[in-house]
């Protein structure tokens, strides 16, 4: 499961290039600037309602746009020049989505989703009873997490970790293979030994 988790992390980077050169801090200042922007957003929510946070950056982006026109036609009326509207290049710009973009975008999203829901169904309708049991102890686990974390502190960590790690790894990838390797050789030898000494009938049916 541990190398099926980095092919499907590969797999995602492929889809999103842009990500994987943000996380693993390509451009140190566009990685520092989508870091800390994240990180405002979150620690927001953390103290705010999402409604609050939200109407409070749009609040800000409106101020900054609407201060940045008076100013520049301030200027425009004193100097007498005529360089129009400050934000004409963006307003003629073309902001819409092409229909083969967006339906490019949803294909592979259904593709994730559809494997996503095969995987769940296999789960939780226990066609393979070991990967049922693995997924009840992970909830269980997690029953424990959330008494401890709520999701807004959840979500600061995965952020911190989603910078911090990627880079960290390329740095020191064959040793944490390494040890990745062990792990999952501990793992698998420990379900191998359960798996003998489940019943029969249920390795049986698992054979099957």
């Amino acid at each position: 499961m541990l190398g099926s988790g980095r092919r499907h992390q590969y797999n995602v980077c492929l889809f999103f290039p842009a990500v994987k050169d943000l996380i693993h801090w390509r451009d140190p200042k566009k990685s520092g600037v989508v870091f800390g922007l994240s990180m405002l957003m979150l620690l927001s929510l953390a103290a705010f309602s999402v409604i609050s946070v939200m109407s409070y950056l749009l609040l800000a982006l409106l101020i900054v746009t609407i201060s940045f026109r008076i100013y520049k036609s301030v200027v425009q009326a004193v100097q007498k020049s005529n360089e129009g509207h400050p934000f004409k290049m963006l307003i003629e710009k073309d902001v819409s989505i092409p229909p083969e973009t967006f339906r490019k975008h949803v294909d592979a999203s259904l593709t994730y989703i559809n494997r996503g829901l095969k995987q769940m169904s296999r789960l939780f309708l226990v066609e393979d009873l070991v990967d049922s049991l693995k997924l009840a102890v992970v909830m269980w686990l997690l029953t424990y997490v959330g008494a401890v974390f709520n999701g807004i502190t959840l979500l600061i960590l995965a952020d911190i970790l989603l910078f911090a790690v990627p880079p960290i790894y390329e740095k020191n990838k064959t040793q944490i293979d390494q040890y990745i390797d062990v792990a999952r050789t501990q793992v698998n030898a420990t379900v191998a030994k359960l798996q003998e000494k489940l019943p029969g009938a249920v390795k049986r049916s698992k054979a099957e």
